[in-house]
């Protein structure tokens, strides 16, 4: 079974236009101990659909009335999260069976707090700990995640430590609750190379240790590459692709997914000229009809792509792509 399914997933937002539609008809599941990746340029909807998972988009947010989005708990009912409109029932599951970790943790820390006391809260609202079980608890974790002499880093604030160090502060506290499911929002973009790759390497281990699931976002395949085990690829707010990571990245059926690893520098020939995806992702306003990529696309067809939405083919088991000719871009590939 899924730890979480989503299901016909289309947002909009109210504003002074009208209803733009910022996510559509987006589809996955994760299962628990596995890492999805969700890829996709600037402006592609990534974060309004993750921030969806636990309610976290704006008040002028309107769900599809068949959008669905269901958590699957042990020994417990299934979840309807969008049919939760507490506040107060939301608010168990965003840090307790969910938990989010940023791109940028500052924003994640209150600056005039410490980031034990935050932990500490956090633990006492989502279990039965006393202060001083989540305060061990809270250092454990801490140490859990690499951070060294934690005791004395649980007193400090956010900007006493080091962006990695902050980093890694929030996973510990994005994991202290043991949640289900981690969201993980651009989390590495911020980072250097080498505090990258121990941050990957992190997240891979506590999958293994703790089997929870991962929704990985990045802008970036070569992250893909090396911490999912599928991946989604997500132009202006609809999946174009998806299916295992390493599949998909040797063999893409969708121009958008290809254009994205053409885009990628070369590691056998430094030389190479990179080959960026020509234009630019249009506005949530100007979204195109038919297929939203023909814009943008080589190979379109201009009675085709430009009129009618491309159904989701089957190129290979488990692995999808919404392109008209999907079979042909693959072949190319």
């Amino acid at each position: 079974m899924s730890l979480i399914s989503v299901t016909d997933l289309t947002i909009r937002f109210k504003t002074d236009e009208g209803l733009i539609t910022a996510v559509e008809d987006v589809s996955f599941d994760i299962a628990p101990g596995e890492v999805l990746g969700l890829v996709g340029e600037s402006g592609s909807g990534k974060s309004v659909t993750a921030k969806a998972l636990m309610q976290l988009n704006a008040g002028n947010t309107v769900y599809d009335p068949a959008s669905r989005i269901t958590l699957n708990l042990p020994d417990q009912p299934p979840l309807d999260i969008l049919g939760l409109k507490r506040e107060r029932d939301m608010g168990i599951i965003r840090g307790g069976a969910v938990s989010m970790i940023f791109q940028e943790p500052m924003a994640s820390f209150a600056p005039a707090i410490t980031i034990g006391k935050q932990m500490v809260e956090q633990l006492q609202l989502h279990s039965h700990m006393t202060k001083q079980e989540a305060k061990e608890h809270s250092i454990d974790m801490l140490d859990k995640v690499g951070i060294k002499e934690p005791a004395s880093r649980f007193d400090q604030f956010a900007f006493e430590l080091s962006g990695g160090m902050r980093q890694r502060a929030m996973i510990a506290m994005a994991l202290s609750t043991n949640p289900r499911l981690l969201i993980a929002d651009e989390p590495t973009t911020a980072l250097d190379v080498t505090i990258q790759a121990q941050v990957i390497d992190l997240m891979k281990d506590l999958v293994a240790e703790f089997g929870m699931g991962i929704l990985f976002i990045t802008h970036d395949l070569g992250v893909i590459a090396q911490t999912a085990d599928r991946v989604a690829v997500m132009y202006l707010g609809r999946i174009m692709e998806s299916g295992p990571v390493r599949e998909v990245i040797r063999n893409p059926a969708h121009p958008y997914t290809q254009g994205l690893i053409n885009a990628l520098p070369k590691l056998d020939d430094l030389d190479a000229p990179l080959t960026p995806v020509p234009g630019d992702i249009p506005s949530p306003l100007e979204r195109p009809p038919g297929c939203v990529f023909h814009t943008r696309c080589d190979r379109a067809d201009a009675g085709l792509c430009r009129t009618t939405v491309p159904q989701k083919v089957e190129v290979e088991p488990g692995h999808v792509a919404a392109c008209h000719f999907a079979a042909k871009a693959e072949a190319a590939a």
